[in-house]
């Protein structure tokens, strides 16, 4: 029987986490459990800064991006002893079972736990979509609105002064974040991982642009890893009729207040994850698939390929 839910955020940030962590506390606390914050990721089951969550110390923290609970890595959790240790610190708390609102290597650590006593379960927390068992993960919504609000500012500027403004986006070796945002700012080209990178063709193809079509700007989103923007930039100048530059956009793709979407989202998951508990269910994440908010063990989700895009990356194609 669970008495006591512990909830935790890792990892990277995402808008949207403090409306998972709100909606595991209210939905925990109306079925009689009490439930726990650990600050600080899972560094917070090592150093046990636990604080007790009640209904108001939630309150007033859904429309706000980041996270309450504050977010630091811990390398070392992959040791077994440094495992054992944080069950130790779980038990002398009280604590039952965790959420865990993170990415893949935070799942990771869940699984690890639910397998020494600790039923876990995960919510897909980040920006880069790039989570398994989830069509979109908490925090994507909104960053894609940040990166679309920033792009089309830069259409404006780029438009009056004969410019290619090159985008680099975050994604972490996923392109949905540069896909997304391509495809409903009406970029003129999208470089992801998927799509690979090919200097000249990239060249070639704004030269043609500049040319023989005669547009004015031309807006290029890439995921980031992939290229120097600067120096592409600096190669666009030199080589086609275009003035190069280059934006970064950064860690600015992280913060702001999450969209509704993003809040309903958290809010959904958040519930699915307490009755998941509730049924003694653990080693499970949450996704939402088909509209369906859903659960499978980690260790399925984890070795599910990829999500495909072929469709997007089509549609992206034949709109250009």
């Amino acid at each position: 029987m669970v008495r006591k839910i512990g909830v935790l955020t890792s990892g990277g940030d995402a808008p949207g986490m403090n409306a998972a962590i709100r909606s595991v506390t209210r939905i925990a606390l109306n079925n009689g459990v009490e439930v726990v914050g650990v600050h600080n990721g899972y560094r917070g089951l090592l150093e046990e800064t636990f604080e007790p969550l009640t209904r108001s110390s939630v309150s007033d923290i859904l429309d706000r991006g980041g996270t309450k609970l504050g977010s630091a890595r811990l390398p070392e959790f992959k040791e077994p002893e440094i495992q054992d240790e944080c069950i130790r610190n779980l038990k002398r708390e009280g604590i039952d079972a965790l959420v865990v609102i993170g990415g893949d290597g935070s799942y990771r650590g869940a699984l690890a736990l639910t397998h020494k006593g600790i039923n876990c379960i995960g919510l897909p927390g980040t920006i880069d979509n790039d989570i398994p068992g989830t069509d979109f993960t908490i925090g994507f919504d909104t960053a894609l609105h940040t990166c679309v609000e920033n792009v089309d500012k830069l259409r404006d500027t780029s438009s009056s002064h004969h410019r290619c403004s090159i985008v680099e986006v975050m994604g972490n070796h996923c392109g949905d974040l540069a896909l997304y945002t391509a495809i409903s700012c009406g970029a003129e080209m999208v470089i992801t991982p998927e799509t690979g990178y090919d200097e000249l063709e990239v060249i070639e193809r704004l030269r043609y642009l500049g040319e023989a079509v005669r547009k004015n700007h031309a807006i290029v989103i890439i995921s980031e890893k992939i290229c120097d923007v600067d120096a592409l930039a600096k190669k666009v100048t030199a080589a086609t009729d275009f003035s190069g530059r280059a934006t970064v956009l950064g860690h600015i793709q992280r913060g702001g207040s999450p969209t509704p979407t993003d809040r309903m989202l958290a809010s959904r998951m958040g519930e699915k994850a307490v009755d998941l508990l509730m049924e003694g269910i653990g080693g499970h994440c949450v996704g939402i698939i088909d509209n369906e908010i859903t659960s499978m063990p980690i260790n399925e989700a984890l070795e599910r390929p990829a999500k495909s895009r072929k469709a997007l990356y089509r549609l992206f194609d034949r709109l250009v």
